[in-house]
């Protein structure tokens, strides 16, 4: 950072308090209100199955992520009297919903259900599952259980907060407990929590403001507060690290701020650069699911950043000078651990990368699902009300597909060659040995008022993200739709969520590819301007592909063989949930540059001050390896909390996390970087004299 800002700072630190605190206090404020603005919606604008949910919302009245269904268990079924009771109870139940429906009752094993469509999103629709289930109560007549996805987003909502609270009473005391062995019992651990909680009120307010237009997932909160809380601490212990070095060597408080914000401080937005090159990348897959959780990751490094900038040099100056830093102790492990690597680098390389490869070979086997309503956690209403659909029906019926035909005129639907059409598709579609019933009619809700739409309702005999399905969805839009021969001018479209997962894993995968290249791009010309190396900057950003696929290869081996699944409380499935390696690639990616930068930079600080490769690799070592190391541990602490919570998502996303910044800030950072050091030599620290213009200034947190 600029002397003449950091001064600046220091000399206005009242109004910069008191400009945080605002912040905090709205960040507080933002995050209760949050939950009632965001849900998991996977729709894709753009696609077949985002098309059938217009049309059935504007043909239909009628979409399927805003339609309750409700459950009734009755003994007697088939009785009359119970089915008439049970029909008034939903029409006078739907009234509390604004433009609802109630759909006809349907009779099962010892259970009747029915719908109540709406045409509102999922995030409006949700807030309105209290007021339904009280209009739903009657203590004299059979209970009704409030299923459906808003339902079950209502009560996933709380479920996701308490995931938070429980992963930050884990994270935190762990947190403490580290921060003390570094500083000491000092105020100075108090930095990094205070910074924390700046820089994420910050973020959760941009979050909330933004939430008011444009989708947002359910799981922005927590990714931000734990994202924001390891970056954060992470980044001011290592400017409280650098900062208790600076003062020992100069004596004043503000001539130290300012020289540890000029180096520490320079490295963090460095770091901080890299983290939201990764978020930001995930802005341009056309997903809003994955679109929402880049923008809200993003505004971490950048709130973090601007942090550094105006409250860190404060914190430091008041709290920073308490304590000892006790760094001597340490050293001789990391000398030790030098002199191996610097006098057998092939043999440190090649036990390296005989841990990494098979790791990395393990994610060929990767499978991806774009996720099951039956992994939503906990025993609430609208679970049980789906489990017992799901028992009494099979799991197909909660989740059907909707194949929606537009015949072009009024009245078209229901005469001539596309009528015959709709019957060729449900005779050859009835026929699918993966499907268990198909429903349509001449009249609603098969047929919108004006007879130019159809639909035809497909339920299949498995869950909507199994493979069974989605090859079922590629037969009826690429076989059976064409096999039923509609006359030309008829647009047919496949929706619900059979459809919407498969175009949501469709489109997040084929803009995957390009957001791989553009991280890799960005990336490598930011260490370049960091590292002032070709090679050091192509290293670190190879190594990092090595560290992000060796995540997904462990990440396959738990979640999909199961392996160490029931040790780590993660629930074994068929499929990784789709999101997940997108998401874990943009966050991996970013915070793996944090410890390159940090493990690096004092290594070409010494080349440059005329170090041999062996004395640069020692220097870094020895200066970054124990600051480093508890980084590291406070961040798999911090992610860890993911695995204590009871979201399959989330646990995923935290336990690739975790292995992949335990395999990158030792294996990776602690041995394959500098045993490539010192097998390429001079040729390391190689920069073309047209590139030798880039910024010569330390980046050493030392």
């Amino acid at each position: 950072m600029p002397e003449r800002w950091t001064r600046a700072v220091l000399r206005h630190q009242s109004l910069v308090v008191i400009a945080w605190l605002i912040v905090a206090v709205v960040g507080v404020a933002a995050s209760t209100r949050l939950p009632g603005l965001t849900s998991n919606t996977f729709g894709v604008p753009g696609t077949d199955s985002e098309r059938a949910r217009v049309l059935l919302q504007e043909s239909f009245d009628e979409r399927p992520d805003g339609t309750f269904t409700v459950v009734f268990p009755v003994s007697q079924p088939s009785d009359r009297a119970t089915q008439l009771e049970l029909e008034r109870r939903l029409e006078r139940a739907a009234r509390v919903i604004p433009g609802a429906t109630a759909r006809s009752l349907h009779i099962a094993r010892r259970i009747v259900y029915g719908d109540i469509a709406t045409t509102l999103p999922l995030q409006e629709a949700k807030g309105h599952t209290d007021a339904l289930r009280r209009a739903l109560s009657d203590p004299d007549g059979p209970p009704a259980l409030v299923s459906g996805a808003p339902a079950l987003q209502h009560d996933l909502d709380p479920i996701v907060s308490a995931d938070l609270r429980r992963a930050e009473l884990i994270a935190i005391p762990i947190a403490l407990a580290i921060l003390v062995a570094l500083l000491g019992f000092s105020a100075a651990v108090l930095i990094p929590f205070l910074f924390a909680a700046g820089t994420i009120a910050g973020a959760l307010t941009i979050v909330y403001a933004l939430a008011h237009g444009m989708a947002m997932a359910s799981y922005v909160t927590n990714l931000v507060a734990l994202i924001g809380l390891g970056i954060a601490i992470d980044y001011s212990l290592l400017i409280v690290y650098r900062y208790r070095a600076e003062l020992a060597q100069t004596g004043s408080r503000d001539d130290a701020v300012v020289r540890t914000m000029e180096t520490a401080g320079r490295a963090v937005a460095f770091s901080g650069l890299a983290v939201a090159i990764g978020l930001g990348a995930l802005l341009f897959v056309p997903v809003p699911f994955i679109r929402s959780l880049g923008a809200g990751g993003l505004l971490v490094p950048f709130v973090s950043i601007a942090g550094v900038a105006t409250l860190q040099p404060i914190l430091l100056a008041h709290l920073g000078r308490s304590g000892r830093t006790s760094s001597a102790n340490g050293n001789g492990l990391w000398r030790r651990l030098a002199r191996m690597v610097t006098r057998r680098p092939w043999v440190v390389l090649s036990v390296g990368l005989a841990i990494m490869l098979p790791a990395a070979a393990a994610a060929t086997t990767l499978e991806v699902t774009p996720g099951s309503i039956a992994s939503i956690p906990g025993r609430s209403e609208s679970v049980r009300g789906f489990e017992l659909l799901q028992d009494r029906l099979g799991p197909g019926v909660v989740a059907p597909t909707q194949i929606v035909v537009d015949s072009g005129s009024p009245g078209g639907a229901r005469t001539g060659a596309v009528r015959a059409a709709i019957v060729r598709l449900v005779s050859d579609t009835a026929s699918d040995p993966e499907v268990q019933a198909v429903a349509y009619g001449r009249r609603s809700p098969y047929v919108d008022p004006s007879g130019r739409y159809a639909r035809v309702i497909v339920v299949g005999l498995h869950d909507y993200g199994s493979v069974a399905t989605r090859l079922l969805v590629g037969r009826i839009r690429h076989d059976l739709v064409p096999a039923a021969r509609f006359p030309a001018g008829t647009v047919v479209v496949a929706g619900g969520p059979p459809p919407q997962g498969v175009d949501f894993v469709s489109r997040s995968y084929e803009a995957f590819p390009w957001l791989v290249l553009a991280v890799l791009a960005l990336t490598f010309v930011i260490l370049l301007m960091a590292f002032r190396s070709l090679l050091l900057a192509a290293q670190a950003v190879l190594l990092n592909l090595l560290s992000v696929a060796a995540a997904y290869g462990l990440l396959t081996v738990v979640v999909e063989h199961g392996v160490g699944a029931a040790f780590l409380g993660i629930e074994q499935s068929r499929a990784v949930e789709a999101w997940v390696p997108i998401v874990l690639f943009a966050l991996l990616f970013g915070l793996s540059m944090d410890y390159e930068v940090f493990v690096v930079s004092p290594m070409r600080e010494a080349w440059d001050e005329g170090a041999d490769s062996a004395a640069a690799v020692t220097r870094g070592l020895v200066r970054t390896g124990r600051i480093v190391t508890a980084a590291a541990a406070i961040m798999v602490v911090v992610f860890a909390g993911f695995l204590a919570g009871s979201v399959p998502g989330l646990q995923q996303l935290g336990l690739g996390l975790v292995l992949g910044i335990l395999l990158d800030a030792t294996i990776v950072r602690m041995l394959l970087v500098p045993a490539l050091i010192i097998l390429l030599g001079g040729a390391s620290w190689w920069l073309p004299r047209w590139l030798t213009r880039l910024g010569r200034r330390s980046l050493s947190p030392r």
